[in-house]
């Protein structure tokens, strides 16, 4: 039986939300395009401050497609991995690969690719389905760049991290 197309989602939030973040509608779009596809969606939820866990904050952003069968993961670090059930979730579904999007490109999914090939997944980053908010020293637009950059360039012998568009990713879920 062929490997499922497992997207893991990333902290697309209320509560990450409430502060500006880039092309969030066209973002969320393209989130739904490869949920729609997917054989199996796993949603990180970050649980920190006033995004507890269960509350308005903490809850995945409305405009999302929610599918039956979709997993919860709460975090409490930029890592999903960190003191979390993910790596116990993706043993159970028997998964050695996955494709990440979600927020912020610049910390929880930047940290949560690099984990996740150093334990030896293979990573698909969705390219134009991640985003975060501008910061001191750069713009949302040029923190993306750059991470899909350096992404497409992580030294990770014998298990590089993918880099592709959402149609594409698509295109390959044919």
């Amino acid at each position: 039986m062929p490997e499922q197309n497992i997207l893991i989602v990333v902290d697309m939030q209320n509560g990450v939300f409430a502060s500006p973040r880039y092309d969030r509608s066209g973002r969320a779009e393209r989130i739904n395009q490869l949920i729609d596809r997917a054989g199996r969606v796993i949603f990180i939820q970050h649980a920190e401050g006033e995004m507890t866990e269960g509350s308005e904050f903490w809850q995945v952003l409305p405009e999302l497609h929610q599918p039956t069968g979709a997993i919860s993961v709460t975090k409490t670090a930029c890592d999903s991995f960190y003191r979390t059930t993910l790596d116990a979730v993706l043993q159970e579904l028997n998964a050695t690969r996955f494709t990440v999007c979600g927020c912020a490109t610049d910390y929880c999914v930047d940290t949560t690719i690099k984990v996740a090939a150093s334990k030896g997944y293979a990573v698909t980053v969705a390219s134009d389905a991640h985003t975060t908010g501008d910061r001191t020293h750069a713009t949302a637009q040029q923190l993306i760049g750059q991470h899909n950059e350096v992404w497409h360039e992580l030294s990770v012998p014998g298990n590089p991290v993918t880099v592709k568009t959402t149609a594409e990713i698509l295109a390959d879920w044919q």
